[in-house]
């Protein structure tokens, strides 16, 4: 090879760096105590609804936090993936949603390792957070998460967008409980959330939040495997 096409390789290398932009080799970092932050949460999916979500998402480079039933990503694998694959952070949020309360101990396991080998066929990711099903949890799902090395997820507001199924009942919602390291609970099963998601997104960032995942929420909390957040009302770290 001669110099002079040796030395147009070197110079060709070296444009292409400078043309590469930091976010293609490298996630930027979020510091959630020093501005304001909030992940938006979306429970009970992949639905048939998540590649519009998904595409709002991107649009916005916006990423959030699915917690997933394992029967839908076994059912819709490829949401699944694309969510994954996109930079938003998994979940698991039981098999099949039963009350883990009133299950066996050996049954929330099973419900817990289903859906976390489903959506690792799936998407090649491992769930590190738990979201019981209802919220509703207790010391026995403490110690079980805690034996898969994830923390409890719970929310500090809801959306209520299973209940109204309004547009502008679910924005005036998010908006009204919005607050600095919130997590907000939503479900891609809603139409109507996943309809408005551009207008919610647009007014968050008007008010100056910073849209992220939970773990970079949690990131400045000394959350442990097996510890319970936001704690329920009456529980004690």
């Amino acid at each position: 090879m001669s110099r002079q096409i040796t030395s147009l390789l070197a110079i060709a290398a070296v444009a292409v760096s400078l043309a590469t932009p930091a976010s293609a080799t490298a996630k930027e970092e979020v510091d959630c105590t020093q501005v304001k932050c909030i992940a938006l949460t979306f429970d009970d999916g992949p639905s048939k609804y998540a590649g519009q979500l998904l595409d709002t998402l991107k649009k916005e480079k916006v990423k959030a936090t699915f917690f997933l039933e394992g029967q839908y990503v076994k059912s819709r694998p490829a949401f699944a993936k694309r969510m994954a694959d996109e930079g938003h952070e998994l979940g698991n949020h039981s098999y099949k949603h039963p009350n883990f309360t009133e299950l066996e101990s050996w049954a929330i396991r099973s419900e817990i390792q289903k859906t976390q080998d489903v959506i690792k066929a799936a998407t090649g990711v491992e769930p590190k957070l738990l979201r019981p099903p209802y919220g509703l949890t207790s010391i026995t799902s403490s110690e079980i998460a805690g034996e898969f090395g994830m923390p409890q997820i719970l929310w500090t507001a809801g959306s209520k967008d299973w209940s109204s199924k309004n547009e502008e009942a679910i924005k005036a919602q998010v908006l009204e409980v919005a607050e600095a390291n919130g997590i907000i609970l939503m479900h891609d099963w809603v139409k109507q959330t996943v309809d408005v998601m551009p207008k919610i997104i647009t007014l968050l960032k008007k008010r100056g939040y910073t849209l992220v995942t939970v773990s970079e929420v949690i990131k400045q909390y000394d959350i442990q495997p097996g510890d319970t957040f936001p704690l329920p009302d009456g529980w004690e770290r």
